[in-house]
């Protein structure tokens, strides 16, 4: 007789689109734009091309997910992030934090608190 567990799938079981998309929180449509912007990321496709998702394809679709809706990277940013080899970044180069500290802009922080005080004079 089956426990509490029933329907459960054990750890390495392959997964459906379905599950996977409430394992990460995202709808369908999401991993399956994932799969056009990252070409790392390839379940198998079964009849009806009924998609099915390794392991190894779940590890990847849980890391997108974690460069893009924690970290804040782009779609760009991450899949940079994921071909060069560690998948790993500090932070992204744009967003909030990137205009706060100047990173990845080539433009020293005192350039641009002087161009946003210039900005906020020409609109008062």
């Amino acid at each position: 007789m089956a426990g509490s567990d029933e329907g459960a799938k054990a750890d390495g079981a392959m997964l459906a689109i379905g599950e996977l998309a409430d394992r990460i929180g995202v709808p369908t449509h999401v991993l399956r734009y994932w799969e056009t912007r990252f070409p790392q990321l390839r379940p198998l496709q079964r009849s009806g091309r009924r998609r099915y998702y390794r392991a190894e394809d779940v590890a990847l679709a849980e890391h997108i997910h974690h460069l893009l809706h924690v970290q804040g990277f782009t779609v760009e940013g991450a899949r940079k992030a994921l071909s060069d080899g560690s998948g790993k970044a500090a932070a992204p180069a744009t967003g909030i934090g990137a205009v706060r500290n100047g990173a990845g802009t080539g433009v020293p922080v005192e350039a641009l608190v002087a161009l946003r005080q210039r900005l906020v004079a020409a609109l008062d």
